[in-house]
């Protein structure tokens, strides 16, 4: 009982803390998914996390998710939403960077081999090549589909030939449900980032 009420009045001295006494914190996702939080940043990939409070400035907590100083890295070079490429990395791997399909797909943005051949993806279990190549295949679909997002996704899941061939997504389930996921997740993080 007294350790609970010691961690209790140390929790609450914590929060009654001034914020001036704290500097801004920043953070920092290595290429294995590592996050590094500090208050001296090394390079100019780590991005504000904390704020400190005397600044006037919000506080804003960015959320977290694997590989995510990656995805930043890949939207920024190919100018694409990161909300959009972190709804497709769940929906198609659940972060798992060894996943792969039963149609052979693999990795973080589960690339079929020739699409991998084509993008020159080397190593599909390396994080940093399959979401660089993930993220140029997508904004390659969104050009053809004149950033159509859902023809897109359409075209990611189930090829351009079946978008084409139906002139809007493919009757397929499986490709409709995928379409439906990865919207619904989109717009959720889109809405996060927003505020």
């Amino acid at each position: 009982m007294r350790v609970l009420l010691w961690t209790f009045f140390l929790c609450l001295g914590t929060l009654t803390v001034p914020a001036t006494s704290f500097p801004d914190v920043y953070r920092f996702v290595d290429e294995r998914g590592v996050v590094i939080f500090t208050d001296i940043p090394r390079h100019s990939g780590y991005k504000i996390h904390l704020r400190d409070a005397s600044t006037g400035a919000t506080v804003r907590s960015r959320e977290y998710y694997p590989y995510r100083g990656v995805v930043e890295e890949a939207c920024a070079v190919y100018k694409i939403s990161e909300p959009l490429i972190r709804a497709v990395m769940e929906v198609e791997s659940d972060y798992d960077r060894y996943a792969v399909s039963v149609a052979g797909a693999r990795g973080l943005m589960q690339l079929m081999p020739q699409t991998m051949r084509h993008l020159g993806v080397s190593n599909p279990w390396d994080p940093r090549q399959n979401i660089m190549g993930g993220t140029r295949y997508l904004k390659g679909l969104l050009e053809r589909f004149s950033g159509n997002v859902q023809l897109a996704l359409a075209a990611y899941n189930a090829g351009s030939n079946a978008v084409l061939k139906y002139g809007s997504i493919p009757p397929y389930p499986q490709t409709r449900r995928y379409v439906l996921k990865v919207m619904e997740r989109y717009r959720r993080y889109a809405e996060r980032a927003s505020y």
